[in-house]
Order: structure tokens, then C-alpha cells, then sequence
């Protein structure tokens, strides 16, 4: 999409019914509180499917979007990480009620809404390359940022 561009986000959780298509385990890196599922900012893509990246209180890596002016990142690095990015193409898996995040964190998200997406699809986007052959990085890197990650239990998704 061009710079600008006009695109689809919303802010919610995932339904129970996504949980229960992904229990823990084996799926042990997709995140969930008990008694609660994690909060996500849900992006339209151009492909078959939406990206959820989670909000997160403490994010201790570089793969993440930190808030830098909410009044929580002050005390801790809140986020939006890229690293536990989960991918949706079953409208049934999003819980349609808007979910509740920090006021200050919601408007640090619209405002930078352009370069989450473009972060968020470059993150998926060095993934799909790398695990295809099509563009490598280094085992090192590759390891650093997806080791933890749920990507790997959506490769139908993301058509690997």
C-alpha cells in the first residue's frame, strides 16, 4: 500500500474459539493470561489474512513498537510486539466486542498507525522470506527475533 494509504484496524481480543483451535500446549507461544486473552491491534492486509499483534505491558527486545508517551511506559516498556504477532483469517477467532486499552496508548497507536503496519508487515513479510529460501538472514538474526514466535504454527496462512 502507498504511503498514506487508506487501511482497516481495529483494536480487540481473540475470541475463546481461538483459543481452543490453539491450546497450550503444544502452541506454547501464542500468549494468554488465564482468565483473560490478550489485547490486540488487528491490521487488514493485502493477503487472505489480518495480522494481530498483541499489547504487551513489558517488552524486553528491539521487535516491538514502544509507547514512549503513556503514562504505563513510564513505569514499565509497553508495546505492541511484533514478536508474538498471530495471524487471523477466521472472522469467528475475533471477539467483535472493541477491547479497552490505556487512553494515551491509544492515541500514541493512531498516530503512529502508518509505520505499525509497515513494521508489522516487514516483520511477517522476513519470516515468510526467510523460511521460503527467497531472501535470507542469518541464522542468528532469524533466531533472535522468531525463536519465541507463533508464526511458525501459521504457515497455511501465510501460504509456506
Amino acid at each position: 500500500m502507498a504511503s498514506g494509504e487508506v487501511f482497516d484496524y481495529q483494536i480487540l481480543s481473540l475470541a475463546e474459539s481461538f483459543y481452543k483451535a490453539y491450546p497450550n500446549p503444544p502452541y506454547r507461544e501464542i500468549l494468554n493470561k488465564e482468565q483473560r486473552p490478550y489485547t490486540c491491534l488487528l491490521l487488514q492486509t493485502r493477503y487472505e489474512y489480518f495480522i494481530c499483534i498483541p499489547y504487551r505491558s513489558n517488552i524486553s527486545h528491539k521487535y516491538a513498537f514502544h509507547f514512549r508517551k503513556s503514562r504505563r511506559s513510564g513505569k514499565c516498556r509497553s508495546g505492541l510486539d511484533y514478536s508474538k504477532i498471530v495471524i487471523i483469517q477466521r472472522p469467528d477467532f475475533l471477539n467483535p466486542e472493541g477491547a479497552v486499552i490505556d487512553r494515551d496508548e491509544y492515541k500514541e497507536t493512531v498516530k503512529n498507525i502508518g509505520r505499525i503496519r509497515q513494521e508489522a508487515e516487514s516483520f511477517v513479510q522476513d519470516y515468510i522470506n526467510h523460511t521460503t529460501g527467497v531472501e535470507k538472514i542469518s541464522e542468528e538474526e532469524f533466531k533472535r527475533r522468531y525463536y519465541y514466535s507463533p508464526l511458525p504454527y501459521f504457515h497455511q496462512e501465510l501460504g509456506i
